[in-house]
């Protein structure tokens, strides 16, 4: 996965350029996310009781609040304009890998409550997807300069 994330990121071109950020994505989620699975099985193994509904809606709207944070700011960085489109491309969607793994951890902390980790996993499927539609509209293309034309030196100046 990563040497074909180093190809399409030297490529240049923009579908390469989105593909390699959905990568990055996917990625910083996975690695996000994998711990969540065993820790969650530990913690299951102390047989936590359960928690109560109040409990169950405050973990839903933190884990809504720090997913839409996360996105916020994914969205900001992607739209960096000191930065080079592929490192803002990369950095926002690695960002963006934030937000759906927050209800994913969460999830993995409530298995003693099933329906509650079905239901934190159905909204980390919806913010992965939503995160990764969003990708595609941070995508600057490659000919933007991160300085002002006007700011750039010449290159070939005679004295």
């Amino acid at each position: 996965m990563l040497k074909a994330l180093a190809q399409d990121l030297s490529s240049g071109q923009g579908a390469d350029l989105l593909r390699a950020s959905r990568r990055a994505y996917a990625l910083a989620f996975a690695v996000l996310a994998a711990p969540g699975v065993p820790l969650g099985a530990l913690y299951l193994l102390t047989r936590p009781t359960p928690t109560p509904l109040a409990g169950l809606l405050g973990l839903v709207g933190v884990a809504l609040l720090l997913a839409c944070t996360a996105l916020y700011l994914a969205r900001r960085a992607a739209r960096d304009p000191l930065l080079p489109p592929r490192r803002t491309a990369l950095s926002a969607a690695m960002q963006a890998g934030t937000a759906p793994a927050v209800p994913f951890l969460i999830g993995c902390a409530t298995f003693s409550q099933p329906v509650v980790t079905v239901g934190l996993w159905v909204l980390t499927a919806v913010l992965y997807a939503a995160a990764w539609r969003l990708i595609a509209g941070w995508m600057r293309p490659a000919s933007s300069s991160p300085l002002p034309s006007s700011s750039v030196p010449p290159t070939n100046s005679v004295p």
